[in-house]
C-alpha cells in the first residue's frame, strides 16, 4: 500500500534512500541502482514503490543531508579526519559535525573518484563534456584502464592526442586539486535542485527508473519482486515495456522503429528472442530485408549474451524515444489500449 512520508527524523536509512531517489529523478536514480547488489535493489524498489509521495520539508531535509555528507567526505579526501572536523565543527558546530562524520563511518576510506569508478563509461563521458584536458586527464588516471581506455577513445580525434599527452605529464598532485576535480565531477551527478513541489514516488517513479537500467539488471529485480511481492511485481511489469513487446506495436510503429535502428542492432536482437517477435519484425521488412537478415541469423556465430541485451536495449530506447515524440504509441498493458 502506498504511504506519504513525512518527518525526517523517524526515518529509516532505507526509507530515506527512498526519498532521495525519488527526488534526484529517473536518470539518476537508475545510475545509482546499477551500484547496489541485488538484494539491496529489491529492497528499495519496494521501498520507492510504496512511497506514494513525500513532502517538501520531509525532501529538503534528505536533501541536506545528503549535501552534509557529500561535503563532509570531500573535507576527508582533501586533508582526513581531522581537518574534515575541524571545518565542519567552524561550519554547522560540534554536535552537528560529529553526526555528519558518524554517517560516513567506513566511507572515510575510499579512493578519491570511487564514484567515477562505479559510473558506466557513458555516464562518465557525460560527466566529463566540455571539460577542459587536464580534468580530463586527471580523472582517468583515477580510473581503471580499461575505464580510461574505452573513455579516451570516444574523446573527438583533436582532443585524444592532447589528453593522452596530458596523462603522461602527470606526476604528483595537491590533494586539493585531486579534491576540486572530483567535487565538481560528482556535482554533475549530484545536482538535486529541483522546483519547489512535493515529489511523486509510487509504481510509476520505479518503472521510470527501471526502463532506464540495462535489460540484466533489470530482469533480476522483476524476477526477485515476483518472489516477494507478485502482485507489485505484476503491477510493475504491465507498465513497463521491454523488447519482447514490440509484438504489441501496430505493424506503422514497428516500420517506424525499424527505419531507426541499424541492421547490426536487429540481427544482435534476434538471437534470444522468441518466434512471434522475429515473425513480426521480419512481417514489417521489405522481402529483400527480411531475406539478408536471415542471412545474416543463420551465419552469425555465437555472440555474448550481454551483446544481445545491449542491443534489445538500443532498439528499446528508440521505441521509448519514438512514443515520447508522439510519433508512436506504446501499449503499456490493458486490453482496451488503442495504439494509432
Amino acid at each position: 500500500m502506498a504511504r506519504v512520508l513525512a518527518d525526517q527524523s523517524r526515518m529509516s536509512g532505507l526509507e530515506k534512500a527512498a526519498v532521495l531517489m525519488i527526488s534526484l529523478g529517473p536518470e539518476i536514480s537508475a545510475a545509482m541502482v546499477r551500484q547496489l547488489d541485488e538484494t539491496n535493489v529489491e529492497r528499495l524498489a519496494a521501498e520507492v514503490a510504496s512511497t506514494k509521495s513525500v513532502d517538501m520539508e520531509t525532501r529538503k531535509e534528505v536533501l541536506e543531508e545528503f549535501r552534509d555528507m557529500c561535503v563532509a567526505f570531500d573535507y576527508v579526501a582533501r586533508g582526513g579526519i581531522d581537518y574534515a572536523r575541524s571545518v565542519l565543527e567552524k561550519a554547522v558546530g560540534r554536535q552537528e559535525a560529529e553526526e555528519i562524520l558518524s554517517r560516513l563511518n567506513s566511507r572515510f576510506q575510499q579512493r578519491p573518484f570511487e564514484f567515477a569508478r562505479r559510473a558506466s563509461v557513458d555516464q562518465l563521458l557525460s560527466f566529463l563534456e566540455g571539460e577542459h584536458p587536464q580534468t580530463i586527464a586527471l580523472t582517468l588516471c583515477h580510473l581503471s584502464p580499461g575505464q580510461a581506455a574505452a573513455i579516451l577513445a570516444e574523446l573527438p580525434p583533436e582532443q585524444q592526442a592532447t589528453v593522452a599527452k596530458r596523462i603522461a605529464n602527470i606526476e604528483r598532485i595537491s590533494p586539493e586539486a585531486i579534491a576540486l576535480v572530483e567535487q565538481a565531477l560528482r556535482e554533475k551527478l549530484s545536482s538535486y535542485e529541483g522546483q519547489h513541489v512535493n515529489i511523486s514516488g509510487g509504481v510509476d517513479a520505479i518503472v521510470d527508473i527501471l526502463n532506464r537500467v540495462d535489460r540484466t539488471t533489470e530482469k533480476a529485480i522483476l524476477d526477485r519482486l515476483a518472489q516477494n511481492d507478485p502482485d507489485l511485481a505484476e503491477e510493475i511489469k504491465e507498465r513497463m515495456f521491454v523488447f519482447e513487446d514490440i509484438v504489441f506495436l501496430d505493424d506503422r510503429a514497428i516500420q517506424r522503429v525499424l527505419r531507426e535502428v541499424s541492421p547490426r542492432d536487429v540481427a544482435l536482437a534476434l538471437k534470444t528472442a522468441s518466434e512471434d517477435v522475429a515473425n513480426v519484425i521480419f512481417q514489417n521488412m521489405s522481402s529483400r530485408a527480411a531475406d539478408a537478415l536471415k542471412e545474416d541469423l543463420e551465419v552469425m556465430g555465437p555472440v555474448r549474451l550481454r551483446e544481445v541485451e545491449e542491443a534489445q536495449g538500443r532498439i528499446v530506447n528508440i521505441i521509448r524515444r519514438l512514443d515520447e515524440l508522439g510519433e508512436i504509441v506504446i501499449a503499456r498493458g490493458g486490453e482496451d489500449t488503442v495504439v494509432v
